[in-house]
């Protein structure tokens, strides 16, 4: 067990995951014209409440890319399994797959086993979400352990539109 946590403020691991549709994805690394990046940690297929997550995201992505957020989403699920997922989804973010636990543990995620075979054949990590900044600075984390506590994507935008204003200069918050 692992007990790790990702401070805020400090640079977030550059961590390489498979990408579905093929190639590489670097987390934390923005890609295209944006200069910051939400990696969204979902449990897997098998998590309807993820499903429903990544739908709402789907929804809010035009307005996280006009705030210049890139926005991705990984889980451990094997390429099949999240190939499958995501034609349920139809997602416009990318997705990334095959989260290993060493990662998983580098990421401060909680981790689970299965409660059964029918529910997923390997150990997932819970939620998270984590903003990095055009310095690759997490600028805001949150984990989870459980699949009903996660940040309200709604409420998450909000908060990052004011952030990104220059007039607020607002500043990584948690690093008393």
């Amino acid at each position: 067990m692992s007990n790790i946590k990702l401070a805020a403020g400090i640079d977030f691991p550059a961590i390489e995951v498979k990408r579905l549709g093929g190639g590489e994805l670097v987390l934390g690394k923005p890609e295209g014209s944006f200069l910051w990046q939400m990696v969204v940690v979902y449990r897997g297929k098998h998590c309807p409440l993820c499903t429903k997550y990544l739908r709402v995201l789907s929804v809010l992505l035009p307005r996280y890319h006009a705030e210049g957020i890139d926005v991705v989403a990984v889980s451990a699920d094997t390429e099949e399994k999240a190939s499958l997922h995501m034609e349920t989804i139809q997602p416009g973010f990318t997705i990334g797959y095959g989260l290993s636990i060493p990662q998983m543990q580098q990421l401060g995620l909680y981790i689970s086993k299965p409660r059964s075979p029918e529910e997923t054949d390997r150990p997932f990590a819970e939620p998270g979400v984590f903003v990095i900044n055009e310095s690759g600075r997490l600028q805001i984390v949150d984990i989870s352990n459980a699949p009903f506590a996660r940040p309200d994507l709604q409420t998450l935008l909000v908060g990052i539109e004011f952030i990104r204003n220059p007039d607020n200069h607002y500043p990584i918050r948690g690093r008393y």
